[in-house]
């Protein structure tokens, strides 16, 4: 079973900029396509950002396309989501996900099978 653990969350004022981490145990991460999600208090959970397998395709909420971007670094079973102009909407607990064995990315909560607890961004005003 993979774990994965994110990290680099934090308080932050609007405007500003955060970069999340999410190391993944194991040797066959580089083959799987990942996601980042998040959750605010009494929301449900919707998609943030994916990336494919190789790093070659990303997706992005409508939400954050322009400000935030994901990546990954296969060499050290890690995926980053760059956070920038960040606004007081984009508070919530960010959760990544593994997807698809050379998965090209979704933004379907159903295409991901392992889930980290998340790391918590709060974006004050």
């Amino acid at each position: 079973q993979v774990q994965l653990v994110e990290s680099g969350g934090g308080l932050v004022q609007a405007g500003g900029s955060l970069r999340l981490s999410c190391a993944a145990s194991g040797r066959t991460f580089g083959v799987y396509a990942m996601g980042w999600f998040r959750q605010a208090p009494g929301k449900e959970r919707e998609f943030v950002a994916a990336i494919s397998w190789g790093g070659g395709t990303t997706y992005y909420a409508d939400s954050v396309k322009g400000r935030f971007t994901i990546s990954r670094d296969n060499a050290k079973n890690t995926v980053y989501l760059q956070m920038n102009s960040l606004k007081p909407e984009d508070t919530a607990r960010y959760h990544c996900a593994r997807g698809a064995v050379y998965g090209s990315g979704s933004g379907r909560e159903s295409d991901y099978g392992s889930w980290g607890q998340g790391t918590q961004v709060t974006v004050s005003s």
